[in-house]
């Protein structure tokens, strides 16, 4: 048995802008700056007695042939790999795995290459993880989404991750230790309770296509910005930022927010927070706030009989094998 086990994501700055239609065109491509979360998704891999394909995750499906699996991710993962028959695939998530903003669904594609590649005795590479998720989830069944996920995932660590046309440069940002507690001691994560896939925000045009391009020309000059401030230790001025980022975003598209996620995070600031911006896409997930210490306690205080409130505790392994043999 396999069992690989990696990070969902984490967008400070840059959402958006890891999307080919802007980065190959753009003189400055695109970039996000990110860090993997220490919530996982794990997928395991065993060998079968009988030739059949079953795979288990919110359903659980039992095939002859690998091309009748509905979950397209796995097989397509599959087909990749060269492992087509004779397993049983199982993914199990710390958190949802579909609508929350943190690059979930390319989490499991990272996490289902690795085990299968590992079932076969090869040991891939981070980048080439990424890079065959993105080509089954961009190329091959043509998702509106960006590049970023499928990196963050595959490396861990806290990034800076840049796309064009020369393709995508992951650059691991080297903080102090100091600068690491404190991002996981004044960083909250606090789940909407909504959820929207990201493929259906970001295929929908834009009212207006120019102030879209405007606003993710700001948001690209965010990311370069987020950057400066996480390798300065300036937390402060990264939690003024969200707020700008997001108030960059939330204009893109109608469906990015809505009334009760604006009344959400009006009172997420309300509480103290010093900016808070909703993660991944839009139209719900989870929102990201920064705040002193004991913003955490008091938003736990306020909203957690409704709201999950969790930690921005870091993840620096990227995806990973954690368990390989028969038991």
């Amino acid at each position: 048995m396999i069992i690989s086990r990696t990070p969902v994501r984490v967008s400070f700055c840059g959402g958006g802008t890891d999307l080919d239609w802007f980065a190959n065109s753009e003189q400055t491509g695109g970039r996000v700056t990110s860090v993997a979360l220490n919530r996982h998704i794990y997928v395991t891999v065993n060998a079968r007695f009988d030739d059949k394909v079953r795979v288990s995750y919110s359903k659980m499906e039992l095939v002859d042939n690998f091309e009748d699996l509905e979950h397209e991710l796995i097989r397509e993962s599959m087909r990749i790999t060269g492992v087509t028959s004779g397993v049983e695939i199982t993914t199990i998530a710390d958190i949802p795995s579909r609508g929350t903003g943190l690059g979930s669904s390319s989490t499991v594609t990272v996490g289902v290459l690795n085990a299968l590649h590992n079932f076969v005795g090869r040991k891939v590479s981070a980048n080439q993880l990424a890079e065959e998720a993105c080509r089954i989830e961009i190329d091959i069944l043509g998702q509106p989404i960006g590049r970023q996920d499928q990196y963050a995932a595959a490396y861990g660590g806290v990034n800076s991750i840049s796309f064009g046309s020369d393709g995508v440069v992951v650059e691991p940002l080297d903080l102090r230790n100091e600068v690491l507690e404190r991002l996981e001691s004044e960083f909250t994560l606090i789940f909407t309770g909504m959820s929207r896939r990201a493929s259906s925000v970001l295929s929908e045009s834009p009212d207006d296509e120019k102030d879209r391009l405007a606003r993710l020309r700001t948001i690209r000059a965010q990311a370069d910005l987020a950057q400066s401030q996480l390798e300065s230790g300036d937390l402060a001025g990264l939690g003024a930022l969200l707020e700008g980022a997001w108030q960059a975003k939330r204009g893109i598209s109608a469906s990015v927010s809505n009334e009760e996620l604006d009344s959400l995070h009006d009172r997420i600031l309300a509480l103290g927070a010093s900016g808070a911006k909703l993660l991944g896409a839009g139209g719900g997930g989870f929102f990201l706030a920064h705040g002193d210490a004991g913003l955490r306690a008091q938003l736990t205080a306020e909203l957690g009989d409704r709201h999950r409130i969790i930690p921005l505790d870091i993840d620096f392994d990227g995806s990973t094998i954690i368990h390989t043999g028969s038991e």
